[in-house]
């Protein structure tokens, strides 16, 4: 009895010390999140001052309004929905199948196919060789250069793959002997059967094409064709310049100006990381019951 009873309160124990370090965790990530949103609704001139945690102190959406003020804003967000929507349908399928092939044991050079993609997480070509690689293939300066160059992740297929080698090979070799084709077999029992890591790499594809703005900073020349989070860093990088510019101004003209701008850098960056954010914060939840599961399928083997 004595040792049920100090196992019961070890285990009592153990789930207080989980639970507080769970609580801490959320607080990490949910505190620094509301001191961005205060920041973000809030004068610029004032939260220069300091003092702002988790309330604006003098509430104002001109720092947001600044954000849509941008030329070319609706564009670029269809831009960027358009390139989100068909990057993650076209990546996911194709990742999929080449993650299903990879399963298949008479599959010739599977394992030599395998160490090739992997080789690739490690190395790199770097930034010219790629540019001048995209350039040759005319997708620079063209939408397609959002799209293409970023069908396939190493790290998305081994994780289909690990997934998919859940599948029960049994249900695989019945449905071939009764006739059913490979690609019905993929599309109509490996695909349900795996919605939960189908659902975190359709997530991590669809980040990554959202929030993504390096390609059409140094990829892309045509404006017009600029997807949103690029529109954004290109604001931010001007407005920090001008207040950069109007605090080393020490003429009293200088200070004048300075006090008629309320909005700074800093109080417009929180206001474009909001804006960025938010769709994937309102997409989030939808598939956040898919997400655990589907992140840690076939780490652990019966």
């Amino acid at each position: 009895m004595d040792k049920a009873k100090k196992y019961m309160q070890s285990s009592t124990w153990a789930q207080v010390i989980f639970y507080i370090i769970c609580i801490a965790l959320s607080l990490a990530i949910i505190l620094p999140f509301l001191h961005i949103l205060a920041l973000s609704f809030n004068a610029g001139t004032d939260s220069a001052q300091g003092g702002i945690t988790f309330f604006p102190r003098e509430f104002t959406t001109e720092n947001i309004a600044q954000v849509f003020k941008q030329d070319n804003l609706i564009n670029a967000f269809f831009i960027s929905v358009f390139r989100t929507v068909l990057g993650t349908a076209l990546g996911v399928f194709l990742m999929s199948m080449a993650a299903w092939a990879l399963t298949i044991p008479g599959l010739p050079g599977r394992s030599k196919i395998t160490f090739f993609i992997f080789f690739t997480m490690l190395f790199g070509g770097g930034t010219i060789p790629y540019y001048l690689v995209l350039s040759e293939l005319g997708l620079t300066n063209t939408i397609w250069v959002y799209i293409f160059p970023s069908l396939y992740s190493v790290t998305n297929i081994l994780l289909l793959r690990s997934a998919f080698m859940q599948v029960p090979m049994s249900l695989v070799e019945a449905a071939r002997i009764d006739g059913m084709s490979e690609f019905r077999i993929f599309t109509d029992m490996v695909f349900p059967m795996s919605k939960p890591t189908l659902a975190t790499v359709t997530l991590f594809t669809a980040v990554g094409h959202w929030n993504d703005w390096f390609s059409g900073s140094f990829y892309v020349r045509n404006a017009k064709l600029k997807p949103l989070a690029t529109i954004l860093q290109d604001m931010l990088t001007r407005q920090q310049g001008l207040s950069n510019i109007l605090q080393k101004n020490s003429g009293a003209a200088g200070y004048r100006a300075l006090e008629n701008v309320k909005i700074t850098g800093e109080s417009l960056q929180m206001a474009t990381i909001i804006v960025v954010i938010l769709p994937i914060v309102i997409f989030y939840p939808f598939i956040q019951k898919y997400f655990v599961k589907g992140i840690t399928i076939g780490s652990v083997k019966e």
